[in-house]
């Protein structure tokens, strides 16, 4: 099972711990205080790790070394971008957020690649949604039918890069907007999705699970057909120019 590693014994820290250690996943939980764990109560049987979270002797006792994840929900926004920093740069955590309370600050951090939540707008279930992706298609809106759904999905890493009206092509999706350093904004036919992006895409509801599939895929794993159909979207665009 994928392992998870949170720094900050806070209420969401606590909240995000018993989620994921009830979900049968191993987790262990960063706090300078000791006296933080007591929120943990009995139910939580993962490990409780007493140290600063951005520490490499605290990370490596938390096994940052094996994590499918890290989060950094302290209190206090420079330890979260450090500790966050560290977990991805210094042991390739594929998965890392940041909760910070500066909008300006968390707009300057995700420039620098690094997904932020700011409090102003953040829960736990915001948290999960970047740290866990295969937990499927948030959906945001659905309309009248009940046969289409707006909702925010989730892509493999290796799709930065590509144009969004390929992963439309793959995935069968439309999508309706983006998310980019904390602004929404309207794709073209020449966007291409950047590290950090937050994808929202129009999807038939019965083929959200496919779809899922689909783009927590590389691209080089996909069947021959999809992959060729994207090799065709490129050639045109590069015509185009």
């Amino acid at each position: 099972m994928p392992h998870f590693v949170i720094m900050g014994a806070g209420r969401v820290g606590v909240t995000l711990a018993h989620t994921l250690d009830e979900a049968g996943h191993t987790v262990a939980i960063i706090d300078q205080d000791e006296r933080a764990f007591r929120r943990l109560g009995r139910r939580y049987g993962g490990r409780r790790v007493t140290g600063v979270g951005f520490d490499r002797e605290t990370l490596e006792r938390a096994g940052i070394e094996d994590a499918y994840a890290f989060a950094a929900v302290s209190s206090g926004d420079n330890s979260n971008i450090l500790a966050t920093r560290v977990a991805r740069e210094t042991y390739g955590v594929p998965h890392v957020v940041a909760r910070i309370y500066d909008p300006g600050r968390a707009e300057i951090y995700q420039r620098l690649g690094i997904p932020t939540v700011a409090a102003v707008r953040w829960s736990a279930d915001q948290v999960l949604r970047r740290i866990l992706p295969e937990t499927g298609v948030q959906g945001d809106f659905r309309e009248a039918s009940g046969r289409l759904l707006l909702g925010e999905v989730s892509v493999h890493r290796d799709w930065y890069g590509k144009l969004i009206t390929d992963i439309e092509t793959a995935a069968q999706v439309r999508v309706a907007y983006l998310t980019r350093f904390g602004q929404g904004m309207i794709p073209t036919p020449k966007t291409r999705l950047q590290e950090g992006d937050i994808l929202h895409a129009m999807m038939p509801v019965d083929s959200t699970r496919e779809i899922e599939r689909t783009l927590s895929a590389a691209p080089s794993r996909l069947p021959g057909a999809a992959r060729r159909a994207i090799a065709e979207a490129e050639a045109g665009h590069e015509e185009e120019k």
